[in-house]
């Protein structure tokens, strides 16, 4: 069992009341480590902390369960990504385009921001890499 007390970071407990409809897939903590963002499967958005809301993707009607969820720079949005490369764009978080138009080999499982905010990687679980915006190519784990 862990001992959540013995860590240095501030620690917000979820309500006793929180019904998932969905599990959670993911979570991202803010700039200022101070609070954090999880997500559902269902695109979900939870805020604990100093992370501020600015929309769940719950409302959505998705082809695709959310699997990630990546804060932006300033902390101030987030995008979601669906396992068929959907991306979700709330607050400050620009869009810059997806996957879910391309035929994918296999489904997204991850996604990180370029540094300045102004593009994203998505990976599959076969290793290919997508990038969108300012993000470039570096090589995927299939070559």
């Amino acid at each position: 069992m862990v001992n959540f007390e013995s860590f240095d970071a501030d620690f917000f407990r979820p309500g006793a009341d929180l019904v998932l409809n969905s599990p959670i897939v993911g979570m991202v903590a803010t700039p200022s480590g101070k609070g954090y963002w999880l997500v559902a499967s269902d695109g979900g958005v939870f805020t604990y902390g100093d992370a501020d809301f600015f929309g769940p993707g719950a409302d959505l009607v998705l082809n695709s369960p959310i699997v990630g969820m990546v804060a932006t720079p300033s902390g101030k949005g987030y995008w979601l990504v669906a396992s068929d490369g959907g991306v979700f764009t709330y607050g400050d978080a620009d869009f810059f385009g997806s996957g879910a138009d391309l035929v994918l080999n296999s489904p997204i499982v991850g996604m990180v921001a370029t540094p300045s905010g102004k593009g994203y990687r998505l990976v599959a679980s076969d290793g290919e890499v997508l990038t969108f915006g300012d993000a470039h190519f570096s090589g995927a784990a299939t070559e």
